[in-house]
C-alpha cells in the first residue's frame, strides 16, 4: 500500500433509500438478462467475470437468467440490444464502458437508447471530489483530465440513482425501473450487485429453486437412457435434468426445482416400482413403465427422493456444492466422498 494511499481519510456516506416497486406492488422479477460491453472482453484481453457472478447471483435469489450477451463498445450495438432486452426481461444488468476514457460510451448509448439527455449528477460528483480530493492526481488536473473525470457522473438525466455502499461512490443508475448499470471492474461489480439486492423485488424463498447434484464415475451414454426418460417425467413439473461429464473421471447429474413436488402418475409409479422391485429381486417390472397401473402416491415429493433415486439407479452418491466445485476445479479425488448432509439449495459462494 503506497503512503498516498495510507494517508487517505476513510470517507463514508449515506446509503440511498429504498425505492417503491418499479414492476408494481406484489410483483417480483422474474427473468433476467445480461449484458457485457467491452472490446477488451471479445479480444482476449480481459476474462468475463461478471457473468458467471451474476448468473449465480439470479440462481441463489430465484431469478431465472434467460440471456447473456458479450457486445463492443458500439452505439448501435447498446442501443440495440438494451432495448430488447429492456422489452422482454424483468431485470438486466450492464457492465463496463462508464470510464472516464473515450471507449467508455455506456451512459451516452444508454442515454441515446431511451431518449434522454445526459447530465452530470450532483450528489455522484460531490461523493467523487470528498474521496479524491486528497490524492494528489486530483489536484494535479487540467482542466481537461477534470472533465474526464466528470464524465463518470454524466448520466441519463431522468435514470435513478441508488448508492448501494456507503464507501463507494459510484451508484448504481437504473433505466425503465429494469435496466441497472454496472462498473466492469469484478470487484466493484460483485459489491455493488450484492449492495442492491434491498433495492430489488425479488422472488419470494418459496419460489427460489434448489440443487442437488449426484456423482457416478459411470460413462455419460451407460446413464442417457435413464436421464432421458427421467426428464421426460420430470418435466410437468418444472424440474431441470441436466447432465455434466468430467472427462476421465465420471458425471455430475444436476436436479433443479422447487419443493415440494406434487407428483405425477410416472413419476410415483417409478418410485413405487422401484420400491417393489428393490424388495422383490425376482420381479421384472420396469421402473420407467410411464404405462403403470400402480397407485398415484397422495403425498408431495421432494427434490431429495428423487436425488435418492438418481443416486440409486446411476450408482452414484449425492454430493455437496463444495464437493463439485473442489472435483471440477480445484482438482478433488474422484468420485467425491458421500455427502452425509448434502446442501441442497446451498448458496453458491459468491
Amino acid at each position: 500500500m503506497s503512503s498516498e494511499s495510507s494517508a487517505t481519510p476513510l470517507r463514508t456516506f449515506p446509503t440511498s433509500p429504498i425505492p417503491p416497486n418499479p414492476l408494481g406492488e406484489g410483483n417480483y422479477i422474474r427473468t433476467a438478462a445480461a449484458l457485457i460491453i467491452g472490446d477488451e472482453i471479445l479480444n482476449g484481453k480481459t476474462l468475463d467475470r461478471n457473468s458467471n457472478f451474476f448468473a449465480r447471483y439470479c440462481f441463489e435469489h430465484g431469478i431465472a437468467l434467460k440471456r447473456i450477451e458479450v457486445i463492443s463498445d458500439d452505439e448501435d450495438e447498446i442501443i440495440e440490444a438494451s432495448r430488447r432486452m429492456v422489452n422482454k426481461y424483468d431485470f438486466v444488468v450492464t457492465s463496463g464502458g462508464i470510464g472516464p476514457t473515450h471507449d467508455d460510451i455506456t451512459y451516452a448509448s444508454l442515454a441515446k437508447s431511451f431518449n434522454q439527455p445526459l447530465a452530470h449528477h450532483s450528489e455522484t460528483l460531490r461523493r467523487l471530489e470528498a474521496l479524491t480530493r486528497h490524492r494528489k492526481w486530483a489536484l494535479q488536473q487540467t482542466p481537461q483530465q477534470l472533465e474526464a473525470t466528470q464524465r463518470m457522473a454524466l448520466f441519463p438525466e431522468h435514470a435513478e440513482v441508488f448508492f448501494v455502499g456507503s464507501d463507494i461512490w459510484v451508484p448504481v443508475v437504473r433505466l425503465e425501473g429494469k435496466l441497472c448499470i454496472f462498473p466492469g471492474i469484478p470487484s466493484l461489480f460483485q459489491r455493488m450487485l450484492t449492495g442492491l439486492t434491498p433495492y430489488l423485488p425479488l422472488p419470494p424463498l418459496h419460489e427460489r429453486p434448489k440443487r442437488i447434484q449426484v456423482f457416478t464415475d459411470r460413462a455419460e451414454s451407460m446413464i442417457a437412457p435413464y436421464l432421458t426418460t427421467l426428464q421426460a417425467r420430470l418435466k410437468s413439473r418444472g424440474i431441470q435434468v441436466g447432465s455434466y461429464p468430467v472427462l476421465s473421471k465420471g458425471v455430475f447429474v444436476s436436479l433443479i426445482g422447487r419443493d415440494p413436488i406434487s407428483p405425477t402418475p410416472s413419476l410415483s409409479s417409478s418410485l413405487s416400482a422401484q420400491t417393489s422391485t428393490s424388495n422383490n429381486p425376482k420381479s421384472t417390472a420396469d421402473p420407467y413403465d410411464t404405462q403403470s397401473s400402480q397407485t398415484l402416491a397422495s403425498s408431495s415429493l421432494a427434490l431429495i427422493d428423487i436425488a435418492r433415486e438418481v443416486e440409486t439407479e446411476i450408482g452414484g452418491c449425492i454430493v455437496s456444492e463444495e464437493d463439485v466445485v473442489r472435483c471440477k476445479e480445484e482438482g478433488g479425488s474422484f468420485p467425491p466422498t458421500r455427502s452425509s448432509s448434502p446442501q441442497i439449495g446451498a448458496k453458491p459462494k459468491m
